[in-house]
């Protein structure tokens, strides 16, 4: 009880202390995802189906049935497979290997096996196209320049699939190690003592068991093949092998009244095929999951490699060396060339590039400063939003709260470059009861950035939130404290590393990314993702790989923060920790 003017009056219940401001506050976030995801997709589906305000199936039958759309969603679909075949394979064996053998410096391999994973794509493509090409400089260094002047091996259906499946394999290696981790041990050990041997104990118990997670790695694996604009564009637009995100980024400069209905049209193919994919995994391991529970979970050194290990921790790092650093060493030694195809010598050696990359060029230099304003902007927003979210959805769940994050796993589900459509039909008109239109402007990207990865900085915040207690927050509440007070004093602080780390990985996403600010950038706004491929198909090759070198510079900064900052984080935060 409480004493005012000389009367005692009971306190109000602690439920309604604050209770307007959380109230306000839940409106405000799912006015902003509405308005973010579901409105924008919303006009996506309507400008596919009724690109002149009347339902006009006709149309989808006669676009869907044109042979160069059928040749690219064929081509969708096997490059896609076909990656996620390999994907499989390569991070299935990583993670059998880092999680259950007894395989030396596992940190340092995880770290660079992960690394594929942060790069760009384009870069990757870029850095791979200049190792192996007649005149690498690599290559030419060390005196095995492949002979002949041809097509390139990698404009292939071939190359497509092994730079996507490299790129995607750390996506299944995550997944399974995850799945892997929570075998219980003394199953497998009652195995090994009753004469199992190691590739027995690999197909008997530790994949069936695993399945689960080898369709979810999968379906994450051909989502992102699919989906994945920077390697199919590097490499599948020379090689004349049109894919659906190819077909609608060339459709993008098409005149017309139906250029924009065809692309969003495509781009609902692209959103069905992949969702397809998802739901098609989930089905299975729903399906055929078997789960085992009890007992500490498989550690590290249940499979002893005993006299194999030299020679498979030399294949591991050798299959490193293949496809991580010699491509990465040729695009830093063609940055380092006056003129492409150039012997690396005291001659031809220069830092020109990188001093027009981040001096002189005036279109670079924008980009750069264009895309860490809006990934700083991106991760700032986002990080308000998942402490606030994550708070809803941890300790205030309501049954609709549901939708809303569903809403956020959908928009992070797609394709970037459907989420990019679909900002581009939203905001191309004025804006309501005004003449002003978005469209070409540094916020149409942000607003599609904001709905793009709100989901990658709402997981870890989740999981900061699930590792809290609620006490702490009841009892500032019975204490007579607002929500800002508990917010600023209390929830705050204690979530605020786990949402500071989703953050950063979104400050690292959003700076390399290129799937949807490749539609969306504008002779005003530049982004230095799509920059690479502008350089290149604007013939500055020595160029674009300084600009690459750069990028990749600072993703590896950007890591490295995270691992020295690892132990103020939640556990499992950063993909690329043990």
């Amino acid at each position: 009880m409480t004493v005012l003017d000389g009367n005692w009056r009971r306190p109000p219940p602690p439920a309604a202390r604050g209770g307007g401001t959380e109230k306000w506050l839940l409106i405000a976030l799912a006015v902003m995802i509405f308005l973010l995801s579901l409105a924008p997709l919303g006009r996506l589906v309507w400008t596919a189906l009724a690109p002149q305000g009347q339902l006009d199936l006709s149309r989808l039958d006669r676009l869907l049935a044109q042979p160069r759309v059928v040749q690219a969603t064929f081509n969708t679909l096997w490059l896609a497979l076909g990656s996620t075949a390999l994907a499989l394979l390569l991070g299935t064996l990583a993670a059998v290997l880092v999680q259950l053998s007894d395989m030396r410096h596992k940190p340092a391999w995880v770290f660079v096996f992960i690394l594929p994973l942060m790069i760009p794509p384009q870069v990757s493509a870029l850095a791979w196209l200049q190792a192996w090409s007649p005149g690498s400089p690599l290559l030419n260094l060390i005196g095995i320049s492949p002979a002949g002047s041809g097509r390139h091996p990698l404009y292939s259906a071939g190359g497509i699939i092994l730079l996507l499946g490299l790129h995607n394999a750390p996506l299944v290696f995550l997944t399974v190690r995850a799945a892997l981790r929570r075998i219980p041990a003394d199953l497998l050990e009652a195995a090994r003592a009753g004469g199992a041997g190691p590739w027995r104990l690999v197909f008997t118990i530790i994949l069936p068991l695993a399945r689960s997670a080898l369709y979810a790695g999968g379906a994450l694996s051909f989502v992102a093949a699919a989906g994945n604009f920077g390697i199919q564009a590097m490499l599948g637009i020379p090689a004349r092998m049109p894919t659906l995100i190819t077909l609608i980024y060339q459709r993008l400069n098409g005149s017309g009244p139906q250029a924009l209905p065809d692309m969003a049209v495509l781009s609902l193919l692209m959103a069905l095929i992949t969702l397809s994919g998802l739901m098609i995994a989930g089905w299975l391991g729903q399906r055929l999951d078997v789960r085992v529970g009890g007992g500490k979970g498989a550690g590290q050194s249940l499979m002893p490699l005993g006299r194999w290990r030299l020679l498979s921790e030399s294949l591991a790092w050798l299959l490193m060396l293949a496809t991580l650093l010699l491509p990465l060493s040729a695009l830093l030694v063609s940055s380092l060339t006056r003129g492409y195809g150039q012997p690396l010598n005291w001659h031809s050696l220069t830092i020109d590039n990188y001093l027009q990359a981040l001096l002189h060029h005036q279109a670079i230099r924008q980009a750069f400063i264009t895309s860490l304003g809006l990934s700083a902007g991106t991760a700032l927003v986002l990080m308000v939003m998942a402490l606030l979210l994550g708070y809803f959805l941890t300790w205030r769940r309501r049954p609709w709260m549901r939708f809303m994050q569903f809403s956020t796993e959908l928009a992070y589900a797609l394709p970037g470059i459907v989420i990019g459509i679909a900002a581009m039909l939203f905001f191309l008109p004025p804006l309501p009861w005004t003449t002003i239109s978005l469209y070409g402007s540094v916020w149409v990207i942000l607003a599609a950035y904001l709905a793009n990865y709100l989901a990658l900085v709402l997981r870890p915040a989740l999981s900061g939130y699930a590792q809290l207690e609620p006490s702490l927050d009841e009892a500032a509440r019975v204490c007579g404290a607002g929500f800002m007070a508990r917010l600023r004093d209390i929830i705050g602080p204690l979530a605020a590393p786990a949402v500071a780390a989703g953050a950063i990985m979104v400050f690292l996403s959003a700076f390399n990314e290129i799937q949807i600010s490749i539609l969306l950038v504008s002779a005003r706004v530049q982004t230095i993702g799509p920059m690479i491929i502008f350089l290149e198909e604007g013939g500055a090759p020595t160029l674009s790989a300084a600009v690459g070198c750069l990028m990749v510079l600072a993703v590896l900064l950007m890591m490295l923060l995270l691992s020295a900052a690892r132990k103020r984080l939640p556990a499992g935060v950063l993909p690329w920790q043990p």
